[in-house]
This record gives structure tokens, C-alpha cells and sequence, in this order.
């Protein structure tokens, strides 16, 4: 039975990854789909934003999906429009067709990860082994983002950008047989316990929105009328999806969760943990494109210590650690050590050398993630009742991608903003450049200090009545 659950374990982690790396994978490609299919430059991002907003507007609504109709169903179901849609991104001959691919991808992905949390919290009751599932899950999820970029450069230079997507059919076909014969099955409690269709538009249409409105500050700008009018509109929809909740028989998100300091304060960590990593990504690998004229290959190698030192972290010392001094401590010390990284490099020279200015950085980053995120999902799936637990996954992942997003959008605008003020004042396009990196870098350093703070206040140690809320005793780690 043991080992039965550590082969699941795998087949959820192998599934995720598939999702992360294509996250990634198809940033390195971009200039040869430009090229091939003729896009502009605004119409190319739309090869990104398409997947992002069906990702993130549909990860909230999958998690609670899985809670009533079983979260195998789901998992295999989203693993499957993943993969065909897969296929129908590596046969697109036209930029229509690539970007609808590419939205029905994101489709898949959501509905397949937002109930693996979930799936491991049921296989892994135990703390112990949980911690260690979960420090797996976090060295995937790491893991990916380097892959991602290493196998997107490999395969573009060696074949073409078609086969970034149909290296996904054996894989997703393969994981697919084997999570069917594998994963032990779940009826879920019931469609009937949560069927608030007009609720479950109102928050996907909402999430969608607010993703979309994120994703063209590029183009608009964080204050531009159309930027806040889209963004008042998605608070608008979300206001009024959130007094729906309060008064619909079967909501399909029970405000009662939010009683959980714990869940509650988690979710908001998460929003604020996932600007200085995901922007620390983005950002450096413009600085080693741009500044120091790294190419794929080297800009994926280059983040590889990251992944390495993560994933050691993840999968051997964060269970132990967390098992020893709680998981509040080690996401504050994780914390402390991702600030220190992130000044580090802000400290740095324009034309920075890598061995002297980034390879002690990265490794520190490294450890920063690899003590803060399972130690962090640790945290956000103590409290979580059985039957919320889908639910409590989409929610966590949904803060993840929507606050990486939306941080991701400030620290472009923060860098973007800099350099421009640099070159009106004389100075070079690199200096310019690294000028405005160093200062988002700095900014993402005030954001960890922040999230300490926030952590801090909602998840130091207190017992979190949750009886009331799920009908069974369930106690918040801390």
C-alpha cells in the first residue's frame, strides 16, 4: 500500500510537470513561431495571455469540481483536453488556430493540477509523509520552470517549434493509462452539494477578466483608464460573486473555509510569495538575454542551480526540517533567504559575471524555495476538511497565478519605468537595462519583507476552530 501511494505520488507529480514545463517551454520558442506564422509583436503574446487566462480563470472552479464528482475524474479528464490540445498547438498553420489551441490547453491544465493537492492530501494523511509528498510536489513544480527552458531551446534548434507541443502526446497518453489503472478512485460528494452554476460562471468570468486585464498592462499600462475600468469590473464581479456565496444554498465557494485563519492567511502569502519568484524568473532572463547576450540554452542553464538546490531541499531536508521547527519558521527562514538573494543581485553590476554575481544567488534562492513552498502548502492544507480539499487546492494555486500575474505585471512596469528614466538621463541601453532589473529586484526584496510580515500575523501558532465548519475536528499547523 505504501509503495502504491508513492507510485500515485508520481503519476500526480508527472502530470503537473507536463503542465509546468509547458509553462516555460514555449516562452524559448517564441521567436520561431513569430517568424513561421507571422505574428506581430502584440498578437505574439497573445500565444502566452491565451493560455494564462483560461489557467488562472478556471482553477478555483476545477478544484471544487473535483470535490463533487471525484478528483480522479477530473485529473484524468483535464490530463486529456491537455494532451489533444497539445496536438492541435503543434499542428497550427495559422495564428488563429495556435492561440485557440493554446486557450483550450490552458483549459486542460487548470482542470488536471487544480486537484492534485488535494489527491496527495488524501493519499498522505500522515504529516510526515505528507511533508515529504509535498516537498516532491514543490521540486516539480521547480523543476519544470528549468526544464522547461532547457527542453523549449533544445527542441527548437534541433527539430522545430511544432514538436515543443507534440512531445506532449506519448508522455500525456502514457501518464494518462497509468493514473487510470493507478489512482484509486473517488465518488466525490455529490454534484448535488455544490451545483451553483450562476456562481460558478460569475467567478470563472470574473478570474478571466482579472487575469486578461493583468496580462495587457503590457500593452495599456498598470494606470491606464482601460487597465482600471477592466480592473474595477473584475473587483465588480467578484464583489458581487462573493454575496452570492453568502446566500446560495449550495455555493460552489463556502465562505465558511475563510473562517480558517490559517486558510485565509496562507492564500494571501501565496498571492505575495509568488511576485518575487515568478518576476525573479521573468526578469533574469531578460537581464541574461539582454545585458550579458545569453542564448536559450545558456539562459536555461544559468537558472539550473535554482532547480537543483530547490529540488535537494524539497525532496530530502524540507520534511525534516518542517518536522522539527513547524512549518511557520521554515517558510520565514525560506523568506529571509529568497530577500537576501534578491538584494544580492540588485546589488550587482550591468554586466555582471555569472560565477561571482549570480551562482551564490541563485543557490540562495534555491533554498529560499525549496523551505518555503512545501512548507507553505503545508500550511494551506492542514486545516482543509476532506470534502474541501479540491477546493482548498484550486484556491491556493489560484492565489498563486493571479498574484504572480498581477506582481509580475507592477515589477515589468517597476523596471520598465527605470530604464526609461535612465536612457532620457544619457545612459546606455545596458546600463538602462540593468538599472531597471536591479531596481524590480530590490522592489521584490520589499515584497518578502511584506510577506514575512503577513505570515507573521496570520499564522503564528493558535488553535483554529473548525468544527463548525466541516462537521469534523481538523487542526491548523502553525
Amino acid at each position: 500500500m505504501n509503495n502504491s501511494r508513492w507510485l500515485s505520488l508520481i503519476v500526480l507529480c508527472t502530470g503537473f510537470l507536463l503542465i509546468v514545463v509547458d509553462m516555460t517551454i514555449v516562452n524559448v520558442a517564441l521567436p520561431s513561431i513569430q517568424r513561421d506564422l507571422g505574428f506581430s509583436q502584440s498578437g505574439l503574446a497573445w500565444v502566452i495571455n491565451a493560455y494564462l487566462i483560461a489557467f488562472g480563470g478556471l482553477l478555483l472552479l476545477a478544484g471544487r469540481i473535483g470535490d463533487l464528482v471525484g478528483r480522479k475524474r477530473v485529473f484524468l479528464v483535464g490530463l486529456v483536453i491537455f494532451t489533444c490540445a497539445s496536438v492541435a498547438c503543434g499542428l497550427s498553420f495559422t495564428q488563429p488556430m495556435l492561440i485557440v489551441a493554446r486557450f483550450v490547453q490552458g483549459v486542460g491544465g487548470a482542470i488536471s493540477s487544480a486537484v492534485i493537492l488535494a489527491m496527495i492530501v488524501t493519499l498522505f494523511p500522515e504529516p510526515g509523509d505528507r511533508a515529504k509528498a509535498f516537498g516532491v510536489f514543490s521540486f516539480i513544480a521547480s523543476a519544470g520552470a528549468a526544464v522547461g527552458l532547457i527542453a523549449g531551446g533544445l527542441i527548437t534548434e534541433a527539430v522545430s517549434w511544432h514538436w515543443i507541443f507534440f512531445v506532449n502526446l506519448p508522455l500525456g497518453v502514457v501518464t494518462a493509462a497509468i493514473a487510470y489503472r493507478l489512482l484509486a478512485s473517488d465518488r466525490g460528494i455529490g454534484i448535488g452539494k455544490g451545483a451553483d452554476v450562476a456562481g460558478a460562471v460569475m467567478i470563472t468570468g470574473a478570474l478571466m477578466l482579472g487575469v486578461y486585464t493583468i496580462v495587457q498592462t503590457s500593452d495599456y499600462g498598470l494606470g491606464s483608464l482601460r487597465t482600471l475600468g477592466l480592473g474595477a469590473l473584475s473587483l465588480a464581479m467578484l464583489a458581487a460573486f462573493v454575496l452570492r456565496q453568502a446566500r446560495a444554498r449550495n455555493p460552489i465557494l463556502p465562505l465558511r473555509v475563510f473562517r480558517s485563519r490559517t486558510l485565509a492567511g496562507t492564500n494571501l502569502v501565496q498571492a505575495l510569495m509568488s511576485v518575487p519568484f515568478i518576476s525573479f524568473f521573468f526578469l533574469g532572463s531578460l537581464y541574461l538575454e539582454r545585458v550579458l547576450n545569453y542564448g536559450p540554452m545558456g539562459i536555461g542553464l544559468a537558472f539550473l542551480p535554482v532547480a537543483v538546490v530547490m529540488g535537494l531541499f524539497s525532496v530530502r531536508f524540507s520534511a525534516p526540517l518542517i518536522a522539527r521547527f513547524g512549518a511557520g519558521p521554515m517558510l520565514a527562514a525560506g523568506q529571509v533567504l529568497a530577500a537576501a538573494a534578491l538584494v544580492m543581485v540588485a546589488s550587482g553590476p550591468t554586466h555582471a559575471t555569472y560565477a561571482v554575481n549570480f551562482l551564490v544567488p541563485m543557490v540562495l534562492f534555491g533554498l529560499g524555495g525549496g523551505l518555503s513552498f512545501p512548507a507553505l502548502t503545508m500550511l494551506a492544507m492542514s486545516g482543509v476538511a476532506p470534502s474541501d480539499a479540491g477546493l482548498a487546492s484550486g484556491l491556493l494555486n489560484t492565489t498563486g497565478q493571479v498574484g504572480g500575474a498581477f506582481g509580475l505585471a507592477v515589477m515589468a512596469t517597476v523596471a520598465g519605468g527605470r530604464t526609461v528614466q535612465m536612457m532620457q538621463a544619457g545612459a546606455g541601453v545596458a546600463d538602462a537595462l540593468a538599472a531597471g532589473y536591479h531596481l524590480a529586484w530590490l522592489a521584490g526584496a520589499g515584497i518578502v519583507v511584506v510577506t514575512l510580515g503577513v505570515a507573521a500575523w496570520f499564522l503564528r501558532a493558535r488553535p483554529v476552530p473548525q468544527a463548525d465548519m466541516s462537521g469534523a475536528e481538523c487542526e491548523a499547523v502553525a
